[in-house]
């Protein structure tokens, strides 16, 4: 969990990063931006900054493939200004330049980058010092209007910047520092050429916690029954439904994921089981992200996963049929004499 009312910035640093495949450049700033004497521009900036992260949940860590940490600029550079052998506004610079190295893809947008040292960022309970980085890519126009002799006055303001609306940041939490560092991420364009951000640029992976354990294991599960079970049965729609239902309420009733139970309460067939253990070890090793064969499981994942799970039968463009449960009260039949597949339903009150 993730709060940042308590938090405050005393040191904020604005630079520019182009696109380098178009051979833009990178403007650094000579020295921080005060804010000292200011009481209106920290509160609207704490908006800007933080205001996404509040319903982020998936913690990350920064690695490198080959297992050295310190080859993660972001990493070494960050390790560096927590321990005072950098300068908030050397780090900020450095920052910037590592950032427009990794700008390769021509439609990544030219903007401005801000880094910023936080004080009191709660997570998971603890308050710590953290790093923001945030870059603004898209920018708005603007109307103002304000009283003139009379009368109202219409003016507007292009290229401005909507502060209900972060591009792209991150905040490095100062807490684990030899596995990576806590990370939050948030990145707001979800496009192909956005990846630069996570993989490019910080070179993060996933947390393997009880919420992202709880997620994976509903979404693999989604995918094995929805992909794989037709190798080897023959299943009707229906009966998937059925199962993702199972599935999703064992989640939802169950605190804690044990492997066994839930092989023998959901999938109920130990062939079944086989294919899925199977299916299953090829996610981890494609993602390096082993599940647990007992984890708590994790209330928020469950609820961000249930909206992916569809338990609707679309017949044709006329019926919508929503199953909850009770697969032997929905039976599938043809009608030879009409030529078309029917369902028969099963039910005791009507309303």
């Amino acid at each position: 969990m993730f709060f940042h009312q308590d938090a405050t910035f005393d040191q904020l640093a604005i630079h520019r990063v182009g696109n380098k495949s178009q051979e833009e450049f990178y403007i650094l700033s000579e020295q921080p931006v005060p804010l000292e004497n200011d009481e209106v521009l920290p509160p609207l900036l704490m908006h800007y900054f933080m205001s996404p992260f509040a319903k982020v949940n998936e913690v990350y860590r920064l690695f490198h493939p080959n297992g050295e940490l310190e080859l993660n600029e972001i990493y070494h550079f960050t390790k560096q200004f927590f321990k005072d052998q950098l300068t908030f506004h050397e780090f900020s610079q450095q920052v910037a330049k590592h950032l427009y190295e990794v700008c390769m893809h021509p439609k990544i947008k030219p903007g401005e980058v801000y880094v910023v040292s936080l004080k009191n960022i709660q997570i998971e309970g603890e308050n710590h010092d953290a790093i923001g980085i945030f870059k603004s890519e898209n920018k708005e126009t603007y109307l103002k209007v304000y009283p003139n002799q009379g009368g109202f006055q219409l003016d507007y303001e292009e290229e401005a910047i909507n502060i209900n609306k972060l591009d792209k940041g991150v905040i490095i939490v100062n807490v684990e520092e030899e596995e990576g560092f806590k990370v939050l991420v948030v990145d707001q364009t979800n496009k192909t050429e956005a990846v630069y951000w996570k993989d490019d640029f910080l070179n993060i992976k996933i947390r393997n916690d009880d919420f992202n354990q709880t997620g994976n294991y509903l979404k693999v599960y989604k995918n094995f029954v929805n992909e794989k079970l037709d190798d080897m049965f023959e299943l009707e729609k229906a009966d998937k439904i059925d199962l993702l239902n199972k599935s999703l309420n064992y989640f939802k009733e169950k605190e804690t994921f044990d492997q066994e139970e839930f092989e023998e309460e959901v999938i109920g067939n130990p062939i079944a089981a086989t294919m899925f253990n199977d299916f299953r070890s090829g996610f981890e090793d494609e993602f390096d992200s082993p599940f647990q064969s007992s984890f708590d499981i994790a209330d928020k994942a469950v609820k961000k996963m249930e909206a992916s799970y569809k338990t609707v039968l679309k017949l044709d463009k006329n019926f919508h049929v929503y199953l909850h449960g009770k697969r032997e009260y929905i039976e599938k039949g043809f009608d030879e004499e009409k030529g078309m597949n029917y369902y028969k339903l099963y039910f005791e009150n009507e309303s």
